[in-house]
C-alpha cells in the first residue's frame, strides 16, 4: 500500500490547523511526543463481552433472570462512583480488585442473584483479569513500540494489567498501574504522575483512549491526545463516544491506524 493510500484511510484529525504553514508547525510540535500512555478498558480490551462470557458461565449453575450482558453493564456502571472517595481523599487507595468486588456484591443484591462460594466470587472478578482484547490492539502496541514507549495507564492495578498483558499478549514497555499513581482517572494527578514516573513531560507523553473524559482531563494536564473509536464497547446499542467532543490531535479507528498515522508523521 503506498503512503497516499494509506493516508487516505487513516482518519486523523490535527487539531488547529487552517493553512499549509500552521500544519507545518503543528506537525513539529506533535514530534516531541516519546511515549504513549493507553487506557486500557474499553480502548485495548472489550470488558463488556469478557465480563459477559464469564457471568454467563456463572449463571449455569447460580441462575440469574437477567442476560449476562445487562448483568455486565450494571457492574460497570458502579465503576465511577466507586472510585470518586479514592479521588476526592474520604477514602484511601484501594485497588480495582476490592472495588470491582465490591460493587459486584451491589449489583447481585439489585439483580438478585446469588454470588456462590467465596471461591467462586473471586473468580468472577478477577474475570476483569481475562478480558478479550480488540482485534487490532496487540499488534497495533507491537508496531508502535518501534517508535514510542508504550504504556498501559489504566485504573486498573498492576496485577491485573499484567495479567491482561499475559492473556491477549501486549507487548507492554511498561505497566503503570494504579498504585503508582495512587488514585483514578480521571484526576489530574494520575495523568502528571504518569509522566513523572516516566522521566517525561506530560508534552511528551499521549493520552489515547475511546473516552473523551479521558482525553479531556489528559489535555488539561498538557498531555496529546488520540481518540480510538470503539463504537460496540457498550454493546450495538452504544450511546456514547460514538465521536470524538474535541479537536484530539488524531481520531481514528484502530490502534493500527494510529500507528500508521504517526508513522507519517516521524
Amino acid at each position: 500500500m503506498t503512503r497516499k493510500k494509506r493516508w487516505a484511510r487513516v482518519r486523523v484529525s490535527i487539531s488547529t490547523v487552517s493553512n499549509q504553514k500552521k500544519s507545518k508547525a503543528t506537525l513539529k510540535a506533535k514530534s516531541n511526543c516519546s511515549a504513549l500512555l493507553f487506557d486500557v478498558f474499553g480502548t485495548v480490551v472489550d470488558w463488556r463481552s469478557g465480563v459477559a462470557r464469564d457471568l454467563k458461565a456463572h449463571f449455569r449453575t447460580y441462575p440469574c433472570a437477567y442476560e449476562p450482558e445487562l448483568v455486565a453493564d450494571a457492574w460497570r456502571a458502579e465503576y465511577q462512583s466507586s472510585m470518586e472517595p479514592v479521588r476526592n481523599g474520604s477514602r484511601g487507595y484501594v485497588d480495582l480488585d476490592i472495588l470491582h468486588s465490591e460493587n459486584l456484591e451491589t449489583v447481585a443484591k439489585k439483580l438478585d442473584f446469588d454470588l456462590g462460594t467465596r471461591e467462586q466470587k473471586n473468580w468472577l472478578v478477577k474475570a476483569w483479569h481475562r478480558l478479550p482484547c480488540w482485534p487490532d490492539s496487540a499488534l497495533g502496541i507491537e508496531q508502535l513500540k518501534e517508535q514510542f514507549i508504550c504504556a498501559s495507564q489504566s485504573n486498573g492495578h498492576i496485577a491485573l494489567a499484567v495479567n491482561l498483558a499475559k492473556y491477549n499478549q501486549f507487548s507492554w514497555d511498561v505497566i503503570l498501574g494504579s498504585e503508582v499513581v495512587r488514585t483514578y482517572k480521571p484526576a489530574p494527578e494520575a495523568y502528571t504522575r504518569a509522566c513523572d514516573a516516566l522521566g517525561l513531560r506530560p508534552e511528551e507523553c499521549m493520552m489515547v483512549a475511546a473516552h473523551n473524559s479521558d482525553l479531556s482531563a489528559a489535555r488539561a494536564q498538557g498531555l496529546q491526545t488520540a481518540f480510538i473509536r470503539r463504537p460496540t464497547e457498550h454493546g450495538p446499542n452504544q450511546s456514547i463516544d460514538l465521536e470524538p467532543s474535541d479537536n484530539w490531535e488524531f481520531t481514528v479507528e484502530s490502534i493500527t491506524e494510529l500507528s500508521a498515522a504517526l508513522d507519517d508523521l516521524r
